[in-house]
């Protein structure tokens, strides 16, 4: 049976509430581009990468041509900007988020943060997290692929140094929930407010409140197949 070597822990939804933020800049992107983004696009862009949701929001305004390279990355640098000026008045925990880091770093557990935002906007974020929470840190604009590829979690497993089946990713969304899946890993899903549907390697969890490090080792010795 595999041992526990490591805990992944996703960012934003997961460990501390930045979804609304998110929500904020991407709205006042298409309020800027002429239009407004709808509820539905909104809740399918969480855990989404940059490129892919500015895509996203300028296909459902209408923009002519919504992958022209040029007016992504205008759009990508504006919303990144306004995303930096929301991140730097600081960021909510979720529930128990803070805690369950602590427990996990004092097991002497290896750690890693796999994001998909840009390393500027998670730099501003580690501000709030400590870095002393994480032995390595995988952003969005450091992969060739973000989340649902698996990409950033084999990134993150090979960097720490373990094999994915013996780690367990913390995640909020249906995004993250595939991509870790699909590295290898245990996935336990604390869901932000966007239903996240079942997977045969996830355990759904209502909040971070409580966890214990027995129990994230129940859950990888349950999810090994």
């Amino acid at each position: 049976m595999s041992r526990l070597a490591a805990v992944l822990w996703d960012m934003d939804g997961t460990l501390v509430d930045s979804e609304g933020l998110w929500s904020i800049s991407m709205a006042e992107l298409a309020a800027d581009l002429g239009g407004e983004l709808s509820a539905a696009t909104r809740d399918e862009l969480t855990g989404s990468s940059l490129r892919n949701t500015v895509v996203t929001v300028r296909r459902e305004l209408g923009i002519r041509d919504p992958e022209d390279e040029a007016g992504v990355a205008r759009d990508g640098r504006w919303l990144l900007d306004r995303t930096f000026a929301l991140f730097s008045e600081g960021l909510p925990w979720r529930p128990g988020a803070r805690e369950a880091l602590e427990v996990v770093r004092e097991a002497g557990l290896r750690t890693a943060l796999v994001t998909s935002t840009y390393r500027e906007l998670t730099e501003v974020a580690l501000d709030t997290l400590g870095r002393g929470f994480f032995d390595v840190t995988v952003c969005g604009d450091e992969v060739a692929a973000t989340k649902p590829d698996p990409a950033p979690y084999l990134r993150a497993a090979d960097l720490l140094g373990v094999e994915p089946a013996r780690c367990v990713a913390v995640e909020d969304s249906s995004a993250g929930a595939t991509a870790a899946e699909g590295a290898g890993a245990t996935v336990l899903v604390v869901p932000a407010g966007v239903e996240v549907p079942p997977g045969e390697r996830r355990t759904f969890r209502g909040t971070l409140d409580g966890l214990g490090v027995g129990e994230l080792r129940s859950l990888l010795a349950a999810g090994v197949h």
